[in-house]
């Protein structure tokens, strides 16, 4: 599949055989978009998020399943952004049938990188979340982290709130994080602060 092309939601999922781990993924989540589709991203969400669907939870491990296995077959996280170790697709677009979340695959690797960040971690693409950001965090080297409001996330969900900006940071190796935006809206045109 070619990196700009965007996976399309089968119309009538529900009634739709599932035939991919793609289509597999897509059901997986439609249901528990449409159990948070008038939720705020935050801090009392992320808490809410990692309580009910924690690591050990079954929504939990069947969607870390599903994004580990469309990396490992290609059709997610297939489009470098800076290199093989900064890598993301858009996996669905918002729409009525997916209560007008996106989906995104961003796989972030700090193995080796140069940036010379502390704990060697590795900074992506600065960011504002106009809605807000949920993030499905998939370690795939034991102990690594992806940063979130409340710290190192090494596995579970983080839930930056609305108006957050950041640059997406993993340290200890990589990580998948499966990104769901409140009508898709992301921002990469703005500038990070002067440090």
């Amino acid at each position: 599949m070619a990196a700009s092309q965007e996976i399309q939601v089968p119309r009538n999922m529900s009634q739709t055989a599932i035939i991919s781990s793609h289509d597999e993924l897509v059901a997986r989540l439609l249901p528990f978009l449409d159990e948070i589709k008038d939720k705020t991203p935050g801090p009392a969400f992320e808490q809410w998020l990692n309580t009910k669907y924690g690591v050990a939870s079954a929504l939990y491990q069947d969607l870390a399943r599903l994004i580990t296995l469309g990396v490992q077959e290609g059709w997610a996280a297939d489009a470098e952004i800076a290199g093989p170790r900064y890598r993301r697709s858009r996996l669905m677009a918002p729409s009525a049938e997916t209560f007008f979340f996106s989906a995104t695959a961003v796989l972030l690797d700090s193995t080796d990188n140069t940036q010379r960040n502390p704990e060697g971690s590795l900074r992506a693409g600065f960011h504002l979340h106009p809605y807000g950001e949920i993030n499905l965090v998939v370690p795939l080297d034991p102990g690594a982290a992806l940063a979130g409001p409340n710290g190192w996330c090494t596995g579970g969900w983080t839930a930056p709130e609305p108006g957050s900006q950041h640059f997406p940071e993993v340290k200890g190796g990589a990580v998948i994080s499966l990104t769901l935006l409140p009508a898709g809206r992301i921002a990469f045109d703005i500038q990070p602060p002067q440090e």
